[in-house]
Protein backbone atom coordinates (compact mmCIF):
# COMPACT_ATOMS: atom_id res chain seq x y z
CA UNK A 1 0.00 0.00 0.00
CA UNK A 2 1.04 3.62 -0.47
CA UNK A 3 0.38 6.83 1.45
CA UNK A 4 1.23 10.32 0.17
CA UNK A 5 2.99 12.65 2.60
CA UNK A 6 3.49 15.93 0.79
CA UNK A 7 5.50 15.04 -2.30
CA UNK A 8 6.79 11.82 -0.75
CA UNK A 9 5.25 8.39 -1.17
CA UNK A 10 5.46 6.02 1.78
CA UNK A 11 5.13 2.40 0.75
CA UNK A 12 4.24 -0.19 3.37
CA UNK A 13 3.17 -3.78 3.75
CA UNK A 14 -0.04 -4.39 5.68
CA UNK A 15 -0.50 -7.45 7.84
CA UNK A 16 -3.46 -8.30 10.06
CA UNK A 17 -2.94 -10.10 13.35
CA UNK A 18 -4.83 -11.01 16.50
CA UNK A 19 -3.81 -7.98 18.55
CA UNK A 20 -5.47 -4.96 20.14
CA UNK A 21 -3.35 -2.11 18.81
CA UNK A 22 -1.91 -1.09 15.45
CA UNK A 23 1.86 -1.16 15.20
CA UNK A 24 4.30 0.28 12.66
CA UNK A 25 7.80 -1.11 12.13
CA UNK A 26 10.60 0.35 10.02
CA UNK A 27 13.38 -2.06 9.08
CA UNK A 28 17.06 -1.45 8.23
CA UNK A 29 16.34 -1.85 4.51
CA UNK A 30 13.85 1.08 4.88
CA UNK A 31 10.84 -1.15 4.34
CA UNK A 32 7.76 -0.42 6.44
CA UNK A 33 5.33 -2.93 7.90
CA UNK A 34 2.01 -2.12 9.51
CA UNK A 35 0.49 -4.78 11.76
CA UNK A 36 -3.18 -4.08 12.44
CA UNK A 37 -5.92 -5.80 14.48
CA UNK A 38 -7.98 -8.23 12.40
CA UNK A 39 -11.08 -6.05 12.07
CA UNK A 40 -9.27 -2.79 11.24
CA UNK A 41 -10.52 -0.92 8.17
CA UNK A 42 -7.91 0.06 5.58
CA UNK A 43 -9.00 3.69 5.86
CA UNK A 44 -8.00 3.62 9.54
CA UNK A 45 -4.62 2.15 8.61
CA UNK A 46 -4.00 4.91 6.07
CA UNK A 47 -4.83 7.63 8.60
CA UNK A 48 -2.53 6.06 11.18
CA UNK A 49 0.35 5.87 8.71
CA UNK A 50 -0.21 9.50 7.73
CA UNK A 51 -0.12 10.55 11.38
CA UNK A 52 3.19 8.69 11.83
CA UNK A 53 4.69 9.72 8.48
CA UNK A 54 7.22 12.13 9.97
CA UNK A 55 8.48 9.46 12.37
CA UNK A 56 8.64 6.85 9.59
CA UNK A 57 10.74 9.11 7.35
CA UNK A 58 13.02 9.93 10.28
CA UNK A 59 13.61 6.22 10.94
CA UNK A 60 14.30 5.54 7.27
CA UNK A 61 16.81 8.39 7.16
CA UNK A 62 18.53 7.08 10.28
CA UNK A 63 18.94 3.62 8.78
CA UNK A 64 20.16 5.12 5.50
CA UNK A 65 22.82 7.13 7.35
CA UNK A 66 24.04 4.59 9.89
CA UNK A 67 23.09 1.17 8.56
CA UNK A 68 24.71 0.74 5.14
CA UNK A 69 23.42 -2.82 4.86
CA UNK A 70 25.09 -6.11 4.17
CA UNK A 71 27.03 -6.06 0.88
CA UNK A 72 26.44 -8.77 -1.70
CA UNK A 73 28.38 -11.93 -0.93
CA UNK A 74 31.47 -12.44 -3.11
CA UNK A 75 32.69 -15.66 -1.43
CA UNK A 76 36.23 -14.56 -0.67
CA UNK A 77 38.44 -15.15 2.37
CA UNK A 78 37.54 -12.98 5.38
CA UNK A 79 33.92 -12.48 4.38
CA UNK A 80 31.30 -13.14 7.07
CA UNK A 81 28.53 -15.69 6.67
CA UNK A 82 25.63 -16.55 8.98
CA UNK A 83 24.69 -19.96 10.33
CA UNK A 84 21.97 -20.40 12.96
CA UNK A 85 22.25 -16.76 13.98
CA UNK A 86 26.04 -16.65 14.38
CA UNK A 87 28.60 -14.95 12.15
CA UNK A 88 31.47 -17.01 10.75
CA UNK A 89 34.54 -15.82 8.85
CA UNK A 90 34.92 -17.56 5.51
CA UNK A 91 38.22 -19.40 5.13
CA UNK A 92 38.90 -21.12 1.81
CA UNK A 93 41.48 -23.92 1.68
CA UNK A 94 42.63 -25.76 -1.44
CA UNK A 95 42.09 -29.50 -0.95
CA UNK A 96 41.40 -32.69 -2.89
CA UNK A 97 38.00 -33.28 -1.28
CA UNK A 98 35.07 -30.84 -1.08
CA UNK A 99 33.91 -30.13 2.48
CA UNK A 100 32.56 -27.39 4.74
CA UNK A 101 33.36 -27.32 8.45
CA UNK A 102 32.75 -24.81 11.24
CA UNK A 103 35.78 -24.32 13.47
CA UNK A 104 36.45 -21.62 16.07
CA UNK A 105 34.33 -18.95 14.46
CA UNK A 106 35.38 -19.83 10.92
CA UNK A 107 33.49 -21.42 8.06
CA UNK A 108 36.19 -23.59 6.51
CA UNK A 109 35.58 -24.45 2.85
CA UNK A 110 37.83 -27.14 1.37
CA UNK A 111 37.81 -27.44 -2.41
CA UNK A 112 40.07 -28.30 -5.38
CA UNK A 113 38.79 -25.20 -7.20
CA UNK A 114 38.74 -21.96 -5.21
CA UNK A 115 36.93 -19.60 -7.58
CA UNK A 116 34.11 -17.50 -6.10
CA UNK A 117 31.55 -19.31 -8.25
CA UNK A 118 32.70 -22.72 -7.02
CA UNK A 119 32.80 -21.65 -3.36
CA UNK A 120 29.34 -20.10 -3.64
CA UNK A 121 27.91 -23.34 -5.00
CA UNK A 122 29.59 -25.38 -2.26
CA UNK A 123 28.37 -23.10 0.53
CA UNK A 124 24.81 -22.99 -0.79
CA UNK A 125 24.70 -26.77 -1.14
CA UNK A 126 25.98 -27.07 2.42
CA UNK A 127 23.33 -24.64 3.66
CA UNK A 128 20.63 -26.64 1.88
CA UNK A 129 21.80 -29.95 3.35
CA UNK A 130 21.90 -28.46 6.85
CA UNK A 131 18.45 -26.94 6.34
CA UNK A 132 16.92 -30.25 5.21
CA UNK A 133 18.30 -32.01 8.29
CA UNK A 134 17.23 -29.34 10.77
CA UNK A 135 13.78 -28.83 9.22
CA UNK A 136 13.09 -32.54 9.72
CA UNK A 137 14.15 -32.34 13.36
CA UNK A 138 12.02 -29.25 14.02
CA UNK A 139 9.01 -30.90 12.37
CA UNK A 140 9.38 -33.99 14.56
CA UNK A 141 9.57 -31.76 17.65
CA UNK A 142 6.62 -29.51 16.80
CA UNK A 143 4.16 -31.91 15.18
CA UNK A 144 3.15 -33.57 18.51
CA UNK A 145 1.91 -30.16 19.71
CA UNK A 146 -0.85 -30.48 17.09
CA UNK A 147 -1.89 -34.05 18.00
CA UNK A 148 -5.43 -33.07 19.05
CA UNK A 149 -6.08 -31.68 15.56
CA UNK A 150 -5.29 -35.03 13.92
CA UNK A 151 -3.31 -33.53 11.07
CA UNK A 152 -1.31 -35.81 8.80
CA UNK A 153 2.47 -35.43 8.87
CA UNK A 154 3.19 -33.00 6.03
CA UNK A 155 5.65 -33.45 3.20
CA UNK A 156 8.54 -30.98 3.51
CA UNK A 157 9.96 -29.43 0.35
CA UNK A 158 13.08 -27.24 0.53
CA UNK A 159 13.38 -24.54 -2.12
CA UNK A 160 15.14 -21.18 -2.38
CA UNK A 161 12.59 -18.36 -2.45
CA UNK A 162 13.17 -14.62 -2.72
CA UNK A 163 10.27 -13.25 -0.70
CA UNK A 164 8.88 -16.08 1.42
CA UNK A 165 10.14 -18.16 4.32
CA UNK A 166 7.55 -20.85 3.86
CA UNK A 167 4.22 -21.84 2.38
CA UNK A 168 1.62 -24.53 2.90
CA UNK A 169 -0.83 -26.18 0.53
CA UNK A 170 -4.22 -27.55 1.49
CA UNK A 171 -3.09 -31.08 0.69
CA UNK A 172 -0.42 -30.93 3.36
CA UNK A 173 2.80 -29.96 1.58
CA UNK A 174 5.01 -27.41 3.35
CA UNK A 175 7.69 -25.60 1.35
CA UNK A 176 10.51 -24.00 3.36
CA UNK A 177 13.29 -21.63 2.35
CA UNK A 178 16.79 -22.96 3.20
CA UNK A 179 17.89 -19.34 3.68
CA UNK A 180 16.39 -19.67 7.16
CA UNK A 181 19.31 -21.86 8.24
CA UNK A 182 21.19 -18.59 8.69
CA UNK A 183 18.78 -17.51 11.46
CA UNK A 184 18.52 -18.82 15.05
CA UNK A 185 16.78 -22.16 15.45
CA UNK A 186 13.89 -20.47 17.27
CA UNK A 187 13.12 -18.48 14.11
CA UNK A 188 12.89 -21.71 12.13
CA UNK A 189 10.62 -23.17 14.81
CA UNK A 190 8.35 -20.14 14.45
CA UNK A 191 8.00 -20.65 10.68
CA UNK A 192 7.35 -24.37 11.16
CA UNK A 193 4.63 -23.67 13.73
CA UNK A 194 3.14 -21.02 11.45
CA UNK A 195 2.87 -23.46 8.54
CA UNK A 196 1.55 -26.28 10.74
CA UNK A 197 -1.15 -23.91 12.00
CA UNK A 198 -2.20 -23.51 8.37
CA UNK A 199 -2.99 -27.22 8.27
CA UNK A 200 -5.65 -26.50 10.90
CA UNK A 201 -6.77 -23.03 9.77
CA UNK A 202 -5.95 -22.29 6.14
CA UNK A 203 -6.33 -18.51 6.32
CA UNK A 204 -5.01 -15.81 8.66
CA UNK A 205 -8.15 -15.63 10.76
CA UNK A 206 -8.51 -14.92 14.47
CA UNK A 207 -8.66 -18.68 15.07
CA UNK A 208 -5.37 -19.08 13.23
CA UNK A 209 -3.59 -16.49 15.39
CA UNK A 210 -5.18 -17.85 18.56
CA UNK A 211 -3.76 -21.28 17.76
CA UNK A 212 -0.34 -19.90 16.82
CA UNK A 213 -0.16 -17.94 20.08
CA UNK A 214 -1.23 -21.01 22.04
CA UNK A 215 1.47 -23.19 20.49
CA UNK A 216 4.17 -20.49 20.46
CA UNK A 217 3.32 -17.56 22.77
CA UNK A 218 6.40 -15.50 21.80
CA UNK A 219 6.07 -16.01 18.04
CA UNK A 220 6.12 -12.27 17.31
CA UNK A 221 9.59 -11.99 18.85
CA UNK A 222 11.03 -14.64 16.55
CA UNK A 223 9.18 -13.40 13.51
CA UNK A 224 10.70 -9.96 13.99
CA UNK A 225 14.14 -11.45 14.67
CA UNK A 226 13.96 -13.43 11.43
CA UNK A 227 12.99 -10.37 9.44
CA UNK A 228 15.72 -8.25 11.03
CA UNK A 229 18.52 -10.77 10.50
CA UNK A 230 17.68 -11.70 6.94
CA UNK A 231 16.25 -8.39 5.73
Amino acid sequence: MTVDYGKIEINFNLEFADRKTLGIKVYPDASVKVIAPLETKKEEVVEKVKSKAKWILKQQKKYESFQPGIPARIYKNGETHLYLGRQYLLKIEKADVVAVKLYRGKMMVYTPKTSSETVEKIVKNWYREKAISLFDIVLENKLPLFSKYEIIKPEIVVRWMEKRWGSCTRNGKITLNPEMIKAPKACIEYVMVHELCHLVHHNHTRNFYDLQSKILPDWERWKERLEMILA
